[in-house]
């Protein structure tokens, strides 16, 4: 008899974060688990990419301090063997509810971030770091993407070596490159780049946007997403004159396209977990140009080849690696750049491995 898993969001917003559980929804091993989705909001485009044969459950309430007695009613109802969440607050929510839940049922929690880094930027970063140095080590697992991550929370929050798990992202590489058909490019004949995520500071698109203003004008940069920068930046590529070489595309369902038909990648983030619109940008056969600080993706740049993931110390180190990136349309999909580790299948059985019996980190 497969064992529910019930998949905890917050929106079907479309974060990095969100695509992940749907991708695992996708793949779990339907004969040892019935994946359920419990969502605290379940507006967003990502909806439409919920596996057919995977219910939701919809709490809908505009704000989880809103739905926490709806979510600890609806986990009792379901009666799940498994729970799992992605997202900091909603991890730290899940895990105080635990009392109200049936005993036997095992609490799994993902971290998306870095904690140094994004509890420190966070609104209340004392508050949240005790929350987590209280709440995380009660959890029956806590799954880090990155090997820094893993570190920290091991050393500075305090979980046990042996409820850690390393497990990659689950990037769905075939779907990825049966949605491109054709690549799409920016007219012109300059270097094409292009970025993917929320308009905030964590994400670094104004370092983009200056660094834009220091390269040839035949240089076009697309950045995909929405947030509460947007007039910023937008006001921002106005001052320092780019705004012709800037297009601000929008959130896209389907960014994949634009993912292959440009010259590189740039992930430009303050801080990152592992960066999943990268990892995407690799399936497409597009190379990466990042910052050191981003995450994990140093963590991929150890699995890849030597120029599919750069990595820049600096800005200006940042700035030569997109001067010497050579400019080349893209008629037809490229080879896929990313390793064998973040395939969904393998995830997917990290995954079924966890839930069924754990793993030890020490045992990678």
């Amino acid at each position: 008899m497969s064992r529910r898993v019930v998949l905890v969001l917050p929106s079907f917003g479309g974060g990095g974060a969100e695509r992940v559980m749907l991708t695992l929804a996708r793949h779990l091993d339907r004969s040892a688990f019935a994946p359920v989705l419990l969502v605290v909001d379940g507006r967003g485009p990502l909806s439409a990419e919920v596996p057919p044969d995977v219910p939701v459950y919809d709490l809908r309430s505009g704000r989880l301090r809103y739905a926490l007695f709806g979510l600890a009613t609806a986990l009792r109802g379901l009666r799940p063997s498994i729970v799992i969440s992605s997202i900091g607050y909603v991890n730290l929510a899940l895990i105080a509810l635990r009392p109200f839940l049936r005993r036997r049922t095992r609490i799994f929690i993902r971290e998306a971030n870095t904690p140094s880094v994004s509890l420190a930027a966070s609104h209340w970063p004392r508050l949240f770091h005790c929350g987590y140095r209280i709440l995380y080590p009660r959890a029956d697992g806590v799954v880090c993407s990155s090997r820094r991550m893993l570190d920290e929370m091991k050393d500075n929050i305090g979980v046990s070596s042996a409820r850690l798990y390393l497990v990659m992202n689950p990037v769905d590489v075939c779907r990825i490159r049966t949605a491109v058909q054709v690549p799409e490019r920016f007219p012109g004949t300059g270097r094409r780049f292009v970025a993917v995520g929320r308009l905030t500071r964590q994400k670094g698109f104004d370092r983009l946007l200056q660094l834009l203003a220091r390269l040839p004008g035949d240089t076009h940069l697309t950045l995909l997403g929405e947030g509460n920068e947007r007039k910023r930046l937008v006001a921002m590529a106005h001052t320092l004159g780019v705004e012709e070489r800037v297009q601000f595309a929008g959130f896209y369902a389907n960014p994949w396209p634009l993912l292959a038909g440009a010259d590189a990648f740039l992930l430009s983030s303050r801080w990152e977990g592992m960066p999943n619109a990268a990892l995407e940008a690799l399936a497409c056969g597009t190379p990466v140009i990042a910052m050191k600080e981003a995450g994990g993706i140093g963590d991929v740049a150890a699995l890849t080849t030597v120029r599919a993931v750069r990595l820049a110390g600096d800005e200006d180190e940042f700035l030569q690696l997109m001067r010497e990136v050579d400019p080349k349309p893209v008629s037809e999909l490229r080879p896929s750049l990313l390793p064998a580790e973040f395939e969904p299948e393998a995830v997917a059985r990290r995954y079924s491995e966890m839930f069924s019996t754990g793993y030890l980190i020490s045992a990678l």
